[in-house]
C-alpha cells in the first residue's frame, strides 16, 4: 500500500490553487498526513530583470508582500478549516519551481499537489507554467488539479472527504509504468475503486501486426495484475489505437474518470520532448486530475 504521511501544496491564491488545496486537504484528511501550505514570494529583480530597485525600496517590498502572504494563507486555511486538520503555512521567497522542489526535498514529502491554469487554444499545448516543471522535476508523485469536470472530493463531507470511484493508469510498459501502476493498485484498493489499465497502440502497420500487438498488449496488460487483485475490485484491460494523449482522455471522458495516472520519465532533453507529448497534454486539456509518477 502506498504511504502518504506529508502533502505539499503550493497555493498562488488563484480559483486553481484554491480547488488544488480542497483535494490536498481531503487528502491528508483521509491518510492523517501532514499539510504544507506553501506560497512563494518571487523577488523583485527576478519578477522584473530590466528595473533596478533602490535597497529601500527592495526591502519594503519584501517585507509587505510577505506580511500579505502570511494573511492570506491563514485565511485560505480559516475559511476552508474542517475536521480538525491544522495545515502549516509557509512564506518562502525565491524562484517558485525551485522553492516548491526544495521544500518537498526537505519534507521528504510522498505526495505535492497544486493546481494548473486551464487553457484555450494553442496555449493549452504549451503549459509553460509552475506547474509543468513541479511534474517534471519532482522527485515524488505530483497531483495535478486544473478544474476538473469530476471531482474526487467533497471537501464537506467530514467522514469521508475521498471519493475515488474510477481510476485510469495508462500504460507503455516502461518502468516508469510500472511504479505508476503500484500507486494505481494501491488507489483502487484503498478506495475499492474500479481502475482500467490502458495502453495505446501507434502506427500499427497491417491488420495482422495489429492483431497480434493488440493481443500482445492486452496479454501483457493482465500479466500485470496480481491475481488476487481481481477478485477485490473490477479491473478492466483495454487497449486503443492512436495518439496516447487523445485516446487517454477520450477513454477519461467517456468512463467518467475520477483520476488519471500516469509514469513521468525524467529531466534530461529527451524526456521533455517525450513529457510535452502525453502526460502535458493529458493534465492539460483532461477532464479528470493527473497523477503523476516518478521512478
Amino acid at each position: 500500500m502506498v504511504s502518504i504521511n506529508k502533502i505539499v501544496c503550493p497555493v498562488d491564491f488563484s480559483e486553481y490553487s484554491t480547488k488544488a488545496y480542497d483535494y490536498a486537504y481531503s487528502l491528508a484528511k483521509h491518510y492523517h498526513a501532514k499539510l504544507l501550505v506553501e506560497h512563494v514570494v518571487q523577488p523583485l529583480p527576478a519578477a522584473y530583470p530590466y528595473y533596478a530597485f533602490p535597497e529601500a525600496t527592495l526591502q519594503t517590498s519584501w517585507s509587505r508582500l510577505i506580511s500579505e502572504a502570511e494573511r492570506g494563507l491563514q485565511q485560505l486555511v480559516s475559511s476552508h478549516a474542517r475536521n480538525g486538520l491544522q495545515p502549516q503555512c509557509i512564506v518562502r521567497q525565491g524562484m517558485p519551481c525551485e522553492t516548491i522542489l526544495g521544500l518537498a526535498e526537505e519534507a521528504s514529502a510522498d505526495l505535492i499537489v497544486m493546481g494548473t491554469h486551464g487553457r484555450r487554444g494553442v496555449d493549452r499545448l504549451t503549459m509553460g507554467s509552475v506547474t509543468e516543471k513541479v511534474v517534471r522535476k519532482a522527485r515524488c508523485p505530483v497531483l495535478a488539479v486544473r478544474k476538473p469536470a469530476h471531482d474526487f472530493v467533497e471537501p464537506q463531507d467530514a467522514s469521508e472527504p475521498v471519493h475515488l470511484r474510477r481510476i485510469l493508469l495508462a500504460t507503455d510498459f516502461s518502468d516508469h509504468a510500472a511504479r505508476a501502476l503500484g500507486y494505481a493498485l494501491s488507489f483502487a484498493t484503498e478506495y475499492n475503486a474500479q481502475l482500467t489499465l490502458l495502453h495505446v497502440l501507434e502506427d500499427v502497420g497491417t491488420t495482422k501486426a495489429l492483431q497480434e500487438r493488440t493481443s500482445a498488449a492486452l496479454s501483457q496488460l493482465e500479466k500485470s495484475v496480481p491475481g488476487d487483485i481481481h477478485s477485490s475490485y473490477v479491473v478492466k484491460t483495454l487497449v486503443r489505437i492512436g495518439k496516447p494523449y487523445q485516446e487517454i482522455i477520450q477513454l477519461a471522458q467517456e468512463e467518467e474518470s475520477d483520476l488519471i495516472i500516469l509514469g513521468v520519465r525524467g529531466r534530461n532533453a529527451l524526456d521533455l520532448a517525450l513529457f510535452g507529448s502525453t502526460t502535458h497534454r493529458v493534465i492539460q486539456l483532461g477532464s479528470c486530475p493527473v497523477l503523476a509518477i516518478h521512478i
